[in-house]
């Protein structure tokens, strides 16, 4: 029965991996990205990545590297900005420039805060209780009085603190 049971899984395990690899149309080995190489990074503290942005040139691209190596004053302003796109991706202007994913993670959180609101308001509504009557005043100082008549902790404790000649507080 264990045999069986084993011989099961392990068949259903061959079968899957090789029909996942067949779906994804695989032949055999998967390659995976290498990240040895180095990756382009649009970052305000690293202001020359490491490689361009566009790393496939079209034909028009390449003409226009070409067209780069002459006089720069040749070239027109839109040469120039296209030229600049193909090295970065975005100017310092547009990597500065505030984003309003602040009112989301803002709302986010006042939602969460809301509905937690609720969940306390539904719980003391729902699953507690009255307050217990040893919390209202009357029973409160009696029970002070029980432990003064029975002179609980009369060193350093409450009974420390009465005056029983004067029936009052120390003060």
């Amino acid at each position: 029965m264990l045999a069986s049971r084993v011989f099961s899984l392990v068949g259903r395990r061959s079968i899957s991996t090789s029909l996942c690899l067949r779906a994804h149309g695989h032949a055999g080995v998967v390659k995976a990205e290498d990240y040895t190489l180095p990756a382009y990074v649009d970052r305000r503290d690293v202001p020359l990545p490491e490689v361009a942005f566009v790393r496939d040139l079209s034909a028009q691209q390449k003409a226009l590297k070409e067209k780069e190596k002459a006089s720069w004053s040749a070239l027109s302003v839109e040469e120039k900005v296209e030229l600049y796109r193909m090295k970065f991706n975005e100017t310092y202007a547009e990597m500065n420039k505030g984003t309003n994913e602040w009112k989301t993670v803002l709302g986010g959180a006042l939602f969460f805060l809301g509905f937690t609101g609720l969940i306390l308001i539904w719980q003391k509504h729902f699953m507690y209780g009255p307050i217990p009557h040893t919390f209202s005043d009357e029973w409160l100082s009696a029970q002070t009085k029980r432990m003064l008549d029975m002179r609980v902790n009369p060193v350093e404790g409450i009974s420390a603190q009465w005056d029983f000649d004067k029936n009052e507080w120390k003060k």
